[in-house]
């Protein structure tokens, strides 16, 4: 630690533990090169005194003063010219016994103790000897060679020896080579610490670890604790981070992170939201069963294109209340159209009463109080659920009023629906409805009246089977699916209440484990009872 107990920085660090590295590979490499010294240091030295002590051990002088002792004084003479000569430490002759019979230069207290070496026993026996030494504390690479006379017999040995050179003076021998590499070591590695730590520093944006790790703690934080969906792409259109609530409204796999977004079955439209290639803010998108509001925010990095993040909302409860809102001003509209076709005939009873023609009066009472009354027992006689009974009616009334002609079909049987049914129920037929209705009225002629046919069956525990015909042009079959996407309309004054009613239908068939499909002028959906599987106490698969 820095004084006053200020820690080295992320950067500071890796440089001190580069630079430790580094010293430990230098040192590493130091031992390495001393012990390679070392051995040459024994295999060169010990072949030049092997030659020394074999050119003296040759020489016939030393012959006879082995075998006359009478003449061994020159054997000192010939000895110290050898080791002159060569460069040798030491050069000594030993007789048969292996007792020196020539003195070492250097002071010398125990010549039998300092000789008495391995080598001098082996060339005794007939062979060559080189090797390491060791007599009082010194050392010496050693090569000892036996003094053949005639018939083969051992004279004695000569004993050529080099002082061992101590580790500084081993040092000091490989320094020339040794200080090279060691220096070129030192600089690459303390440039490339120098680099890395900089290199670190940047990628890092100069923040140190516990600054990274309070971060990375805000951010799961911030990011699991939003209601809203986050999804991250990179440029690759990789998930670099993904929350719960984006999981479970996308429907994604729970471990999303890394894998391409073509990878995870995600929808076209979504996609399509997800990479920026349908722009807006707030784009409502339907999955599965649920209606999704998305902002995407591109993002880049050094003026390039880095990703983008995704927020997301789920809208399904919001466009519900809308859509009963829009119901709520539907059933206002109708009920201000009946007001005003029962004034227009309260003013037709009132002229006929005036003029006195109270026999057209009451057949004209009759007539229309009989119509009404027709329509209203033929809807309930068929359809089993009060509500849904009640928006037939409504609708009837309101295609009057717009030209139209609103009709059960003949076969139509809806049988008792639990409450919950019963309002998806509403929901899907009056979208229907009004989606036939505009397109039958759009496409009537003057001498053709447009038409809607209501066709409901199921009910009683079975599934529940909603067609509704109309004379309109019809879909076109490549069309089929993308009507009931959010926001796709084929009317020209298309506003932002435009596109969602069959998206809210898809929507709510998903959601009782249905579907809605479109054939030309006819759409159909089925939906399955929830409130019976609960009540079974399993989910079964619908019987499609």
């Amino acid at each position: 630690m820095r004084p006053g107990g200020r820690r080295l920085t992320l950067a500071g660090q890796f440089f001190a533990l580069q630079l430790g590295i580094i010293v430990t590979v230098l040192v590493m490499v130091a031992g390495v090169s001393l012990a390679q010294s070392d051995a040459r240091l024994r295999q060169t030295e010990g072949q030049r005194m092997l030659s020394v002590a074999e050119s003296t051990a040759a020489r016939d002088t030393v012959r006879v003063g082995l075998h006359d002792p009478g003449r061994r004084e020159v054997l000192a003479l010939l000895a110290e010219e050898a080791r002159a000569l060569s460069g040798a430490d030491l050069v000594v002759v030993h007789d048969q016994e292996g007792r020196p019979l020539t003195l070492d230069p250097g002071p010398v207290e125990d010549d039998e103790a300092r000789w008495d070496t391995p080598g001098v026993t082996t060339a005794l026996d007939g062979r060559s000897w080189t090797g390491v030494s060791e007599a009082d504390g010194r050392r010496t690479v050693s090569a000892a060679v036996p003094v053949i006379g005639e018939g083969g017999a051992v004279l004695g040995v000569v004993v050529a020896g080099m002082d061992y050179p101590r580790t500084g003076e081993l040092l000091v021998l490989s320094t020339p080579n040794l200080m090279v590499y060691l220096g070129i070591a030192s600089v690459l590695g303390v440039a490339g610490s120098l680099l890395l730590s900089r290199r670190v520093k940047r990628q890092t944006l100069g923040l140190e670890p516990d600054q990274i790790t309070r971060l990375v703690k805000h951010r799961e934080a911030m990011l699991y604790g939003l209601k809203e969906g986050v999804l991250g792409l990179d440029a690759d259109h990789r998930v670099t981070l993904v929350n719960d609530a984006a999981v479970r409204l996308l429907g994604l796999p729970p471990h999303s992170v890394g894998s391409n977004l073509a990878d995870l079955g995600v929808p076209d439209g979504l996609r399509d939201v997800l990479l920026g290639r349908v722009r807006g803010s707030d784009t409502v998108v339907a999955t599965k069963d649920r209606l999704v509001a998305l902002n995407r925010m591109p993002l880049e990095a050094e003026g390039r294109p880095a990703g983008s993040v995704t927020t997301m909302r789920d809208r399904t409860d919001l466009m519900e209340l809308q859509h009963e809102l829009d119901t709520t001003r539907t059933t206002t509209e109708t009920l201000r159209a009946q007001a005003h076709e029962f004034a227009n005939r309260l003013h037709v009873i009132s002229g006929l009463l005036e003029l006195r023609e109270y026999g057209e009066a009451a057949r004209y009472v009759s007539q229309i109080g009989g119509a009404r009354a027709q329509l209203s027992a033929e809807v309930t006689e068929r359809i089993g659920d009060p509500s849904l009974a009640a928006l037939l009616i409504a609708k009837a009334s309101l295609a009057a009023e717009q030209g139209a002609r609103l009709r059960i079909a003949s076969g139509a049987r809806l049988g008792q629906v639990s409450e919950e049914l019963a309002a998806d129920l509403v929901t899907v037929v009056a979208n229907l409805v009004d989606n036939a209705l505009d397109a039958a009225t759009q496409a009537q002629g003057p001498d053709q009246r447009a038409w809607v046919e209501v066709d409901v069956a199921g009910g009683d525990g079975e599934p529940v089977r909603v067609t509704v015909r109309d004379s309109g042009p019809g879909v076109p079959s490549e069309l089929a699916d993308e009507v009931f996407q959010h926001g796709y309309t084929t009317k020209e004054d298309a506003g932002r209440k435009r596109g969602l009613g069959l998206a809210i239908v898809s929507l709510v068939c998903a959601r009782c484990g249905g579907e809605a499909t479109v054939a030309g002028s006819e759409f159909s959906a089925v939906l399955y009872d929830r409130h019976d599987e609960e009540e079974d106490g399993h989910e079964h698969a619908p019987n499609r």
